[in-house]
């Protein structure tokens, strides 16, 4: 234990959009040292954490699932904790509504000009970054909520390949990707203020994981899409069907009927991605399903998502992915005793 005078106190945050396992699973996980006291030496006697899951009001409140759980105390009523931690929240369809917790978000800000961290697990983001604290401040947030994100929060810088970004001149702004990476948050908080064996004690009980190789082989490309150009929209939607054609960027400049510096100026524009950048994303996600559900070789994939050349269809999926094809496949193929007949 790292010299702890006293527990430190963690406010988890318990709002009707709040995700039951993001949620439950940080509480366990801070909340495990009584039960592993004298399972090992890395273990501290008393308990590093004390955890109260806190809200807007006290009493019960039913989370995005339904699942009702129960608010200990009103942020209102607590001037001081170490650790702010709002789990994953679920978007609905309308996106995230700000201004729905302003009693939060001002509570948040106090406690953090009082020193204390403020963590996000995924898209719990949303909320902290209503602060302002996180405005030209790196972080992190599951990739299929950076597009609304940015759009509520231009000046955030966005990395949602990332899985922990630690930010603030004194590191008390921390955010976790993708569902999943509050492991890497939990055993983050655990390292940093109780070690790096404590946490590694809590990561083989629960058997938790560090999420190494980043987020970017869980990221699935989506093209953007409401942009408003209708030529790119047309070219998208081609593209999507024909990637895996030869020479699809000048297909498409010829479908468009414009000159290529135009389409190409316009395209990119509109997407975010050049053309050809745009094309390779497609394949090499075609590809990625195709290993996760086929045992057919990573050449003949490499030919059937559009390139001759497996060596360079290779080192594109590294780039993009941040793993080799056959790492991939041995990270997401669905196991044999899952499949059906499957032993």
């Amino acid at each position: 234990m790292l010299g702890l005078a006293r527990p430190l106190h963690v406010s988890l945050i318990a709002i009707p959009d709040a995700a039951v396992s993001t949620l439950t699973g940080i509480y366990d996980v801070l909340n495990s040292f009584r039960i592993l006291a004298g399972a090992d030496p890395a273990i501290p006697d008393e308990p590093p954490f004390k955890v109260e899951i806190v809200g807007p009001a006290p009493g019960s409140v039913s989370l995005a699932s339904g699942l009702p759980v129960e608010v200990g105390r009103a942020v209102a009523d607590i001037a001081a904790t170490d650790i702010v931690i709002v789990p994953s929240v679920v978007l609905k369809a309308r996106g995230w509504q700000t201004g729905r917790y302003p009693e939060l978000v001002r509570w948040a800000g106090r406690m953090h000009d009082n020193g204390a961290l403020l963590c996000s697990a995924c898209s719990g983001v949303f909320l902290l970054a209503e602060t302002g604290l996180f405005d030209g401040q790196e972080t992190t947030v599951h990739w299929g909520y950076a597009e609304e994100f940015a759009r509520l929060f231009p000046e955030v810088p966005l990395r949602p390949e990332r899985v922990l970004v630690v930010a603030g001149e004194r590191g008390q702004l921390v955010s976790s990707g993708a569902s999943m990476t509050w492991h890497d948050l939990v055993l983050y908080l655990i390292a940093r203020h109780v070690g790096a064996a404590a946490a590694q004690t809590v990561a083989r009980f629960f058997a938790l994981q560090w999420h190494h190789d980043g987020l970017a082989p869980y990221v699935v490309f989506q093209g953007r899409k409401g942009h408003g150009d209708a030529v790119v929209a047309d070219a998208q939607q081609w593209l999507s069907v024909h990637f895996s054609v030869a020479s699809p960027v000048e297909e498409m400049v010829r479908r468009s009927g414009l000159a290529e510096r135009t389409f190409k100026r316009r395209f990119t524009e509109a997407t975010g991605f050049s053309p050809i950048e745009y094309v390779q994303r497609l394949r090499i996600e075609d590809a990625k399903r195709r290993l996760e559900r086929t045992d057919i070789s990573a050449d003949e994939i490499s030919w059937r998502v559009g390139y001759e050349d497996a060596a360079f269809f290779r080192r594109l999926f590294k780039r993009f992915t941040g793993m080799t094809p056959g790492a991939y496949r041995r990270r997401f193929q669905v196991p044999a005793f899952a499949r059906p007949g499957g032993k």
